[in-house]
C-alpha cells in the first residue's frame, strides 16, 4: 500500500509526521519523473534541456530503499530498475578521451542524458562521483536477497565503487583533488578543511581495491577551522549543505575521530550547532535583507536571481546566480533555500519545524510536485512572480535527495541503520580513526 498522506492538513496547520511524509513523497517524485527510462540517468534540474547530473543519479539510487519501504515501488521491480541503471553506468566508456563518461573509475559532473557522455567540457568530479558511489553502496546494502537481480545489483555496485582509483585522484599529494579535465589535467583545488568532502575521504579509505592511506584523512583535517560563532563552539563551514550531505548516509551520533574527541563533540552535534548559527545570523540580519528572521533562514549553495547590481529602497545591492552562499561570513544576497532547512530536520527539529511551517505559508510549492522551490529572494523584486519577489523557476536533483533522505532519517533512522551494515563505510570510518557509539 502506497503511503501518500493527504495534502490537508499541511504544515500550515501542524508539522505532523503525516505532513512530512507528504513532503517527502512529493520530493521523491523528482527521481521518478526526471529519469530517462532507457538508462536510468537523472536530469540535473527541471529545465528541459538539462543534462544528467552524476550526483543526482547517486542520490536517486539512495532513495530507492525508501520508495520500496514506503510501498511506492515493488521490491522486485525496484531491483530491476536499479540493476538496469548500474549496468548502464558500468557500460559507459571510461578513458582519457574528452567525450568519455569518466576516467579512472570517476565520472564527469554532467553527462548527456541519452548517451551518458560528457557535456559542456565539465570536470571529472571526485565529490559528485562520491555521491554516486554512496548511492550504489546504499542499494547494494539494501538488496541483500538471493534473486538474480539483487545479486547482480550487489555485483555491479561493488564493481562501480571498486573501480575508482583514489590514489590517482591525489595527484602525488596527500589530499584528494577536486577533479580533472582531459584538456588541462588536475584541477588546482584540493579537499582540505571541513566540508562535504568528509564523505569523500571515508569512501576512499574504505575502498578494498585502491584505498587512500590514513595520512590523506589527516591532511584533510589538519586545516579544520574551529570557531566560536554567536557563542557557539563549532567546526566552521559556511554553506549549510556542507554540514548535511555526508550525514545523509552516515549516523555520526556518538562516534568521533581524533579531532572531534579533542573538542568533546561529534559531527552530528557540530551540524546541530551550525544550524543554530544559520538561524541566529538571519535574526541578526546584518545586511538588512527582507524576510530574514527566526523562521526564515537557510543559506547554502543555490540558484539565485542572477549576477545583477541594483538599487533597492535606496540601498545598493549585489545579487548572485548559482553560488555557495553561507553564514555568517557570506556570500549573502538575500537568497534563502527551504530545502536546506528541511535537510537539518534531524539536527535541530525545534527550529526547523517552525521554519518549515512558515515556508509552507509563503506560496513556495510545498504541497505541489517536487515540493518546495529550492530558493527564493524577497529583496529581489519580480513583477512576474505571484509573490512579487524572485523564486527559482527550477528544481534541482541534488536538492531533492537531502530532503527525502533526511526526512527519513528523522522519521525512522532507516538510512542510517541500513548503512551501519555497509562494510566499505564502516571500514572507512575505522581507518579514519572513528571510535565509539555504534562502531
Amino acid at each position: 500500500m502506497i503511503e501518500v498522506p493527504s495534502i490537508a492538513p499541511g504544515l500550515e496547520d501542524a508539522p505532523s509526521d503525516q505532513a512530512f511524509a507528504r513532503l517527502q513523497f512529493s520530493t521523491l517524485l523528482y527521481y521518478l519523473h526526471c529519469t530517462n527510462p532507457d538508462n536510468g540517468l537523472v536530469r540535473d534540474k527541471t529545465e528541459e534541456s538539462a543534462p544528467a547530473s552524476i550526483a543526482a543519479i547517486g542520490m536517486a539510487l539512495a532513495t530507492i530503499p525508501i520508495v520500496v519501504q514506503r510501498g511506492v515501488i515493488i521490491r522486485k521491480f525496484a531491483a530491476k530498475i536499479t540493476r538496469r541503471r548500474l549496468e548502464f553506468l558500468m557500460q559507459c566508456h571510461q578513458g582519457p578521451e574528452p567525450d568519455a563518461s569518466g576516467y579512472k573509475g570517476f565520472f564527469y559532473h554532467f553527462l548527456d542524458i541519452e548517451t551518458g557522455r560528457r557535456v559542456w567540457n565539465c570536470e571529472l568530479s571526485t565529490i559528485d562521483s562520491a555521491f554516486l558511489f554512496a548511492g550504489a553502496l546504499t542499494v547494494a546494502t539494501f538488496f541483500d536477497g538471493d534473486t538474480a537481480d539483487e545479486i547482480r545489483v550487489r555485483q555491479l555496485a561493488a564493481a562501480l565503487y571498486e573501480r575508482a582509483d583514489w590514489n590517482w585522484a591525489r595527484n602525488h599529494e596527500a589530499t584528494l583533488t577536486h577533479g580533472w579535465r582531459p584538456e588541462s589535467g588536475f584541477i588546482p583545488y584540493r579537499w582540505r578543511g571541513y566540508d562535504e568532502g568528509l564523505l569523500l575521504y571515508i569512501l576512499g579509505l574504505g575502498s578494498p581495491s585502491h584505498p587512500l592511506p590514513p595520512e590523506s584523512y589527516a591532511a584533510y583535517t589538519e586545516s579544520y577551522d574551529w570557531r566560536n560563532i554567536f557563542g557557539r563552539e563549532l567546526l566552521y563551514s559556511g554553506p549549510l549543505f556542507t554540514h548535511q550531505l555526508s550525514h545523509m548516509w552516515i549516523d555520526f551520533r556518538g562516534i568521533n575521530d581524533e579531532f572531534m574527541r579533542e573538542h568533546g563533540s561529534d559531527y552530528f552535534e557540530n551540524s546541530r550547532q551550525a544550524t543554530f548559527v544559520q538561524q541566529e545570523y538571519a535574526i541578526r540580519n546584518p545586511m538588512q535583507f527582507e524576510g530574514y528572521g527566526e523562521h526564515c533562514w537557510g543559506f547554502t549553495a543555490s540558484d539565485g536571481p542572477g549576477w545583477v547590481k541594483a538599487d533597492v529602497g535606496g540601498v545598493s545591492r549585489e545579487f548572485f546566480d548559482y553560488i555557495a552562499r553561507g553564514a555568517p561570513f557570506g556570500p549573502d544576497d538575500g537568497t534563502v533555500s527551504p530545502w536546506v532547512v528541511v535537510a537539518s530536520l534531524p539536527f535541530a527539529p525545534e527550529i526547523v519545524i517552525p521554519t518549515v511551517r512558515n515556508f509552507a505559508q509563503m506560496n513556495l510549492g510545498m504541497t505541489r510536485l517536487y515540493g518546495f522551490k529550492p530558493s527564493f529572494n524577497q529583496t529581489f523584486k519580480d513583477a512576474t512572480s505571484q509573490t512579487g519577489w524572485w523564486i527559482s523557476p527550477y528544481h534541482f536533483g541534488i536538492d531533492q535527495g537531502p530532503v527525502a533522505l533526511m526526512i527519513e532519517n528523522y522519521r525512522t533512522g532507516f538510512l542510517w541503520n541500513l548503512m551501519r551494515n555497509c562494510e566499505p563505510i564502516v571500514r572507512g570510518l575505522r581507518r579514519a580513526g572513528f571510535t565509539g557509539g555504534w562502531l
